[in-house]
């Protein structure tokens, strides 16, 4: 049985290209491998920005924590928890001013943490714990970021590969929406274009 997580982040909510290609993919991995399928929606059910509590609470010893340091700690343990329990992340995120969503970067900064998902060899090297799993990150942008001259400034695909390797998730499948916005005609063949990705996802995964 597959377990499968599914986490949306896009500020349209389900209008969002990102929310929907990555559900699509979701939707389609369980009607071929069967399993479950848990979402996370970022937009509508929100993890708040870490604050003193949690970076106080998450190194304080159990018994110690305040009310607001458990509340805190909670919340990035039922998070952690739910990608530990995913043998696939399906993962959508929708470009902001250039990068990840603020409701995306606060789940990652729940879920970045030192002594449970990553540590440290004694030669002092970083070393990701949630191994073993297989993520499909989709990402969406109005402007062609892929390539031509405004690729440098895609610092949401870039940098968001390097959180999911930091904690372990290295086995990572890109499917990408882009260049939405000129027009109609523009998005629509944006748009067939990643069906075809999504097609070809779930065929190599069937």
């Amino acid at each position: 049985m597959t377990n499968i997580l599914l986490v949306t982040s896009s500020p349209r909510g389900s209008e969002g290209l990102s929310t929907r290609f990555s559900r699509e993919i979701a939707e389609g991995l369980k009607a071929r491998l069967g399993g479950s399928l848990m979402t996370r929606d970022l937009t509508s059910n929100p993890a708040p920005h870490i604050g003193q509590a949690y970076i106080q609470g998450r190194v304080a010893a159990p018994e110690k924590r305040t009310p607001e340091q458990v509340k805190a700690v909670t919340l990035a343990q039922e998070l952690v928890e739910e990608v530990k329990a995913a043998d696939v992340v399906v993962l959508g995120s929708s470009m902001i001013n250039f990068g990840p969503s603020s409701q995306l970067k606060a789940w990652f900064d729940h879920i970045t943490w030192p002594g449970v998902t990553f540590g440290y060899s004694e030669a002092g090297s970083p070393q990701g714990w949630l191994t073993g799993k297989k993520v499909y990150l989709v990402t969406a942008a109005g402007g062609v970021f892929s390539e031509g001259e405004w690729a440098a400034f895609d610092f949401q695909t870039g940098y968001l590969r390097h959180l999911l390797g930091f904690i372990g998730l290295t086995d990572v499948d890109i499917v990408s929406v882009e260049g939405t916005v000129f027009g109609p005609e523009p998005a629509k063949a944006a748009i067939a274009a990643t069906d075809a990705q999504v097609r070809a996802v779930l065929e190599k995964a069937a």
